[in-house]
């Protein structure tokens, strides 16, 4: 059973109408990137709770989760309505083994992520650890529409101070305005993922942190393990390392 504390709501974004994310100070325990908190609110005498990733690094002390109401959640919509002020209830520990010190050593990192479930790779990239554990990464970003892209100014200016790191928007519904149109199995099928990239095959040692959609997470990791990637566990270490976000 989770342990609650209060969290204060200090900044509210509107990414578009529905996404949005919310930064707030609490007195929770030490965490490490990748790993996700859960947020509560009381209605009545039932607590309504849902697990989020963090989208800051563990060294700020302001917390930043990201979210999209879905139509009649009973916690998004009442999450969604709240302003800056308002308070709260956070876990105060957080749980998660998607995090760097679980993969095995690698050359390549692709952070393979839909929608809000960017969110725990921008915390493992903002804080800065993966650089001194690989040579290249590289984050692609699946979404429906352009707007949808939150943090896309934060990343291409990531891409171009940081030699090694490679952001690739990827749009389903509409021309991209960078990046490429298509969902990420479709665009390693048909090898146009690979040759925007430059590359003609994956680079070898890499590895793949997936993140987002079931669906996508369960397609992709049966698609790379048809190429020869394995699950990557514990006892075995392997190439693909997942975390389904709902």
């Amino acid at each position: 059973m989770s342990q609650w504390v209060k969290g204060e709501i200090v900044e509210i974004t509107h990414w578009t109408p529905t996404l949005f994310s919310i930064r707030f100070k609490a007195d929770i325990a030490p965490f490490k990137a990748g790993q996700y908190t859960k947020l509560s609110l009381q209605q009545g005498e039932k607590r309504i709770a849902r697990a989020y990733s963090f989208v800051n690094p563990p060294s700020e002390p302001i917390h930043e989760v990201l979210l999209v109401e879905v139509p009649d959640g009973n916690l998004s919509v009442p999450l969604h309505q709240l302003q800056v002020g308002d308070e709260l209830n956070v876990a105060y520990q957080a749980n998660g083994f998607f995090i760097l010190d679980e993969l095995p050593p690698c050359d390549t990192l692709w952070m393979i992520s839909t929608g809000t479930a960017v969110g725990p790779f921008l915390s493992m990239l903002r804080e800065g650890d993966v650089w001194q554990r690989v040579k290249q990464v590289i984050l692609i970003h699946g979404v429906r529409l352009n707007v949808d892209l939150c943090y896309r100014e934060e990343l291409e200016q990531l891409q171009q101070q940081r030699d090694g790191f490679t952001y690739v928007p990827l749009v389903t519904r509409e021309q991209p305005e960078s990046g490429c149109q298509g969902r990420v199995t479709e665009l390693i099928e048909n090898k146009q993922l690979l040759t925007y990239l430059g590359y003609k095959q994956f680079p070898d040692n890499s590895h793949f942190m997936l993140c987002g959609n079931p669906e996508m997470v369960k397609e992709l990791s049966a698609q790379l393990q048809s190429m020869g990637y394995e699950r990557h566990r514990r006892a075995k270490p392997g190439h693909i390392t997942v975390e389904q976000y709902w």
